[in-house]
């Protein structure tokens, strides 16, 4: 997969992890839909940033 899209990717899962907490907190939301986004979020940052930081071979 090119690294532009990981990019884009880990920070769209990067948003899905901090902007729940904020819509929740101002009643934009409900905390289930808060759990589910966050939990999406966590997933995608965590399976593509390490992708996005590695070096590419010589």
């Amino acid at each position: 997969m090119p690294k532009s899209i990981l990019n884009i990717l880990s920070w769209l899962g990067l948003v899905l992890t901090l902007l729940p907490s904020v819509l929740v907190f101002i009643g934009a939301i409900d905390f289930p839909l808060h759990k589910t986004l966050m939990l999406v979020g966590t997933v995608l940052w965590f399976a593509t940033r390490p992708l996005t930081l590695a070096k590419e071979p010589n």
